[in-house]
């Protein structure tokens, strides 16, 4: 399985993970033009918007009732220090986004739970934690969207800025199996932005016995495919990266475990 998934250059669909990809994770990217929209629905899954720049309106049914949300977005690049509005929505959702402006917009799926009686919520900027993780030339700038302390069945969202010659998702750690409390299995998806966007990154995955190993140039709006195994990241110098993380799978807790080859890095 090629784990690079490439970016379409023309049309409204940045990026998409093939169906059946993944058991867990579904992801989609899109680019709306002034007073274009988008419909969205949800099925029997679970899905975070995450709007990435511009400005939309959402409206929407969903079971618990309908849901309006004006005039959001207040960045223009996901490299902005700033944190995106996002929204939550749960199964058997239907909604329309239309842009306001130019617009890229993220959709992160993942399985829901109709039974849980989750309603719909808007995730304003000021509800995104924002932390630095690493340091050094391993310093990177983590908002989390959708963390585990915050209400839903599956998903985990994240995005995540590297500055210029950084690594990052490092050293390099896992979550493939179903071990807690020492680790946990979440599938992944590494959506990703580079400025100046003719720019690329690295991005390596693999496992303990090499089953998988595919070392990747990333380009701007590629998406990577995680389905186990470890996943740094490596951007070279004069370019910036920005990727948007989802994980789901059968428990939604996020625990890792690092590559003991490359442990010793946290001493450092």
């Amino acid at each position: 399985m090629n784990l690079l998934v490439k970016s379409a250059a023309k049309g409204r669909t940045l990026v998409q993970l093939p169906e059946g990809a993944l058991e867990y994770v579904g992801f989609s990217a899109y680019r709306l033009s002034l007073g274009e929209s988008l419909p969205v629905s949800a099925g029997d899954k679970e899905l975070c918007l995450v709007l990435l720049s511009g400005r939309i309106d959402v409206q929407g049914q969903a079971p618990q009732g309908a849901f309006q949300w004006d005039n959001l977005g207040d960045r223009q690049s996901v490299f902005e220090d700033k944190s995106p509005f996002a929204a939550y929505l749960p199964p058997g959702s239907q909604a329309q986004v239309s842009a306001l402006s130019e617009v890229q917009i993220a959709l992160c799926a993942a399985p829901g739970d109709a039974a849980a009686g989750l309603g719909p919520r808007l995730i304003r900027p000021e509800q995104c934690k924002r932390s630095v993780r690493g340091k050094g030339a391993n310093t990177r700038y983590v908002c989390d969207i959708l963390p585990d302390s915050e209400p839903a069945h599956s998903l985990l969202v994240v995005e995540v800025r590297t500055p210029s010659g950084h690594s990052s998702s490092y050293p390099p750690h896992k979550h493939d199996t179903d071990d807690l409390p020492h680790q946990s299995f979440l599938e992944e998806t590494y959506y990703h932005q580079i400025n100046p966007p003719q720019g690329f990154v690295f991005q390596r995955v693999y496992t303990d016995d090499r089953s998988i190993d595919q070392a990747m140039a990333v380009e701007n709006s590629d998406l990577v495919v995680v389905p186990k195994g470890y996943h740094p990241v490596s951007v070279p110098y004069g370019y910036e990266s920005y990727y948007l993380n989802v994980m789901a799978g059968p428990k939604r807790v996020w625990q890792f475990h690092n590559d003991p080859q490359h442990s010793w890095l946290l001493d450092l």
